[in-house]
């Protein structure tokens, strides 16, 4: 008799369900794993308001990608891992053979496979993930903290992108979890943070992690507020917009110093427009890029800061539920929160 386990169902808009699903049996070069944590992701709650993500995921299907545990079972041809492992997964894999990735721009590849299936008790990974970012974990880091690995990783991309150095200063839009780890990475590096946002409790936490806090009140005239609190009202070295929004996206746009970089890091909606001022652009020098993703190499460096403590996790985890607490915990999550992140454990009655 097959065993089942439990799972989050996304069938559409708002509408995720805890269902009774097979466990699945792992193929040749693929792992089956057993969660111990899942974290919410702002992603998952934009998952969970529109019922599907365009590249991703089609329902019904089980959904969340930011997971840690246990080694159950390994398929035919699985020599790095044993059961009883354990380890902490990626949410997708480069195929190491297009234009881009013999380029070294993983994050691009024609054929990155995403996985998706955090929620639930169990998972297959596929084998293009167990080969190139499926990475054991000591005995002293908890699951809930090695979670965060994945993430992490997309702001280590966008930290190094940046080129973020001691003795600069940076600017951060938006103060949910992204934008805290932004602070901590840049303030790892030897920068000065200022963190800008609404929410008074997430500035607080933003301020406690060694960031100067600005309140972006109603956004009126943010650019020029936020260039008046760089260096000499200069503005900043470094600009990070992380909340994906028009008009933080412009304040990004009119906060950068001379010789700077902005980087607009969060993922706006489809055809989101702002505004340039090429002249300025040219005469100061501006770097405008964005940044995508994850890379395997930050993956790495994502684990090596997790694992070694050198970035405190639980200081971006700020409560846990069970699997059937779910949907109340999305829905919550989508009409504002606290912008932490929740460990779902899904072996929690």
């Amino acid at each position: 008799m097959s065993r089942t386990m439990r799972a989050a169902v996304l069938h559409g808009q708002e509408d995720v369900r805890i269902e009774e699903l097979p466990v699945p049996e792992p193929g040749p070069g693929e792992v089956l794993l057993r969660h111990e944590a899942a974290l919410t992701c702002g992603t998952d709650v934009k998952v969970y308001r529109r019922g599907y993500h365009a590249r991703m995921l089609r329902p019904p299907t089980v959904f969340g990608h930011e997971v840690a545990g246990v080694v159950e079972a390994v398929g035919e041809g699985v020599t790095g891992f044993a059961p009883g492992d354990r380890v902490v997964a990626a949410n997708s894999a480069p195929c190491g053979a297009c234009a881009y990735c013999l380029r070294g721009r993983f994050n691009l590849c024609d054929d990155l496979l995403f996985w998706n299936g955090a929620y639930a008790q169990f998972s297959c990974l596929p084998a293009r993930i167990v080969e190139r970012n499926l990475l054991p974990l000591p005995e002293g880091t908890a699951f809930r903290d090695a979670a965060l690995v994945e993430p992490l990783a997309c702001v280590v991309k966008g930290v190094l992108d940046s080129g973020v150095q001691a003795g600069q200063s940076v600017a951060v839009l938006g103060t949910g979890a992204i934008g805290l780890m932004f602070v901590v990475l840049a303030r790892l590096r030897g920068a000065s943070v200022t963190a800008v946002g609404r929410n008074a409790s997430r500035l607080r936490r933003a301020e406690g992690l060694g960031a100067a806090p600005l309140d972006a009140g109603d956004g009126e005239a943010l650019g020029r507020r936020l260039r008046e609190a760089g260096p000499g009202g200069r503005g900043f070295d470094v600009v990070i917009e992380a909340a994906g929004q028009p008009a933080t996206l412009e304040a990004a746009l009119a906060a950068v110093a001379k010789g700077g970089v902005v980087n607009l890091f969060a993922g706006a909606a489809t055809g989101t427009t702002v505004s340039l001022d090429a002249s300025r652009a040219h005469y100061e020098e501006w770097r405008v890029l964005a940044s995508f993703h994850h890379t395997p190499a930050a993956i790495r460096e994502a684990h090596r800061l997790v694992t070694t403590r050198a970035v405190d996790a639980s200081a971006f985890v700020t409560g846990e539920a069970s699997l059937a607490a779910l949907p109340a915990v999305l829905q919550a999550a989508a009409r504002g929160g606290d912008g932490g992140k929740t460990a779902i454990l899904p072996w929690r009655a």
